[in-house]
């Protein structure tokens, strides 16, 4: 039941771009109002996502998801009534907050709640609703947005959340058993705030600093971010020394598992930074497709992923462990390779299914990645720090995604010349092109990672022994 949280957040990321022109015609929002809509959510969202996993290891996670699902439910309602670009913004802050306590809680319930011998093939199925619900996002906007929904226009985007979340909600109250961390202990409000301090310097540049112009004050944010962090790593090393309850638990990144995880994570994010915002511009703006046939001609990538998903964790990882995860993200950057022929030499002729084309070996490699990747990184985590590791993974990837938005102002945007993407329909194609080398890149350099992972990760159950200087424990019953 945990999985209609993660399809909903899924869908939430992108079904709101397809509506922004509708949005800002409506409500007479401005462009920085408008920049804010998107960025906000998904600034409270990476904000939060420590915080939010830790919480659940300390007071409950069924307790904390429940709580961000109704907060999910809620704030979607406030967005889809919002009568001003003021209340629409303030409530998709809020929104990405109450996702930031949701979203962690999805994979430490499934960590905890699953025996070893079966928690793949669930990770499997968590892989293919996220594909399934990131591409879903734009062509279920594109329809809600076409077919005018007793005339409400743009405001079902955010509505449609309401059923879904009641269903999770209910399903949720029933069917999840309680779990947290043996220990009772204080949350690190001291951790809390310097965390959060130091990713708000680093992350607010990345994604506002394009539509800025890059001005002063955003390299300095970036770089007082550096001092910030630092504060905080060196705060929960002292912290863990004396025996309390740090926000990250550190002595975790000493395990190959995880500490390659994330740097893959990182990689994956940055890709996706890239391709969608210049993928989305390219299909809309280069080739002049329709919401709805730009949502439909993504289909095949979401499909792919799904596929490769499901194959790597139930057939493909568990004979040949590490190399699955490798050759994946070989094929996803053959993929971007092989788009970056057709569009440099069809131009905006291109047709829809040779846009289609790259995007079955990128989906399908992608897929053969996300889905064991969460399960190895989880492998050897204390059942006690699973909220912890489920926040500080799925901000790895938000990081990811936000340095990879910021790459665009130069790989993608920097490509077009002067002038709006809109007049330059014959550059898109060029634009796109040289913007996929680096999402090619990103991928190799995920598949290289992987060597950091143990070679036979995910052919069989780990020992999960943890160092002696952490106190392991596993969930307790609460109710």
């Amino acid at each position: 039941m945990v999985l209609i949280a993660s399809f909903m957040d899924a869908v939430d990321v992108t079904v709101v771009h397809i509506a922004l022109p509708d949005i800002q015609a409506e409500t007479g929002a401005s462009t920085a109002q408008v920049q804010w809509i998107t960025g906000g959510y998904a600034l409270a969202f990476a904000l939060g996502l420590i915080t939010g996993g830790r919480l659940g290891d300390l007071f409950g996670r069924k307790k904390v998801f429940l709580l961000g699902v109704v907060g999910f439910t809620l704030t979607s309602l406030v967005c889809g009534l919002a009568g001003s670009p003021e209340l629409l913004l303030a409530g998709r802050i809020a929104q990405g907050a109450m996702a930031a306590l949701m979203v962690p809680q999805v994979l430490s319930i499934i960590h905890v709640t699953f025996p070893e011998r079966e928690r793949g093939k669930v990770f499997g199925i968590y892989g293919s609703v996220m594909a399934l619900g990131t591409l879903a996002g734009p062509l279920v906007g594109a329809l809600l947005i076409e077919g005018d929904l007793f005339g409400l226009g743009w405001r079902p985007v955010f509505l449609v959340n309401l059923p879904l979340g009641i269903a999770g909600l209910a399903a949720g109250a029933l069917l999840i058993g309680e779990s947290k961390a043996e220990r009772a202990a204080r949350l690190d409000l001291v951790g809390v705030v310097l965390a959060t301090a130091g990713l708000l310097a680093l992350v607010l540049p990345l994604t506002q600093g394009r539509e800025l112009g890059w001005q002063v004050w955003t390299y300095g944010s970036m770089a007082a971010s550096v001092p910030v962090l630092g504060a905080f790593v060196a705060w929960e090393r002292r912290l863990a020394r004396r025996g309390g309850s740090p926000l990250v638990v550190l002595s975790l990144f000493w395990r190959r598992s995880f500490a390659g995880g994330q740097g893959v994570q990182l990689l994956f994010g940055l890709a996706s930074g890239v391709f969608f915002l210049a993928w989305t511009l390219y299909l809309q703006l280069g080739l002049g497709f329709s919401p709805l046939k730009a949502g439909l001609s993504g289909m095949p990538l979401s499909a792919a992923m799904m596929a490769g998903a499901g194959l790597s964790m139930q057939r493909l990882v568990p004979r040949f462990g590490r190399r699955v995860l490798q050759a994946g993200g070989l094929l996803a950057a053959a993929g971007m390779v092989l788009f970056v022929g057709l569009a440099g030499h069809y131009g905006t002729e291109i047709a829809v299914w040779q846009t289609m084309l790259p995007l079955i070996p990128m989906g399908l490699g992608m897929g053969m990645i996300i889905a064991p990747l969460t399960d190895v990184i989880l492998s050897e985590v204390p059942h006690e720090h699973a909220g912890s590791d489920s926040g500080l993974t799925n901000t790895t990837m938000q990081l990811g995604q936000a340095v990879g938005v910021a790459l665009s102002s130069v790989v993608f945007f920097g490509r077009l010349g002067p002038g709006s993407p809109t007049a330059q329909a014959q550059q898109m194609p060029h634009a796109f092109a040289g913007s996929l080398w680096y999402v090619a890149g990103s991928f190799t350099a995920a598949s290289a990672v992987l060597f950091a992972l143990p070679r036979t990760a995910g052919t069989k159950a780990p020992a999960a022994a943890a160092p002696e200087r952490e106190q392991e424990a596993g969930p307790v019953p609460v109710g």
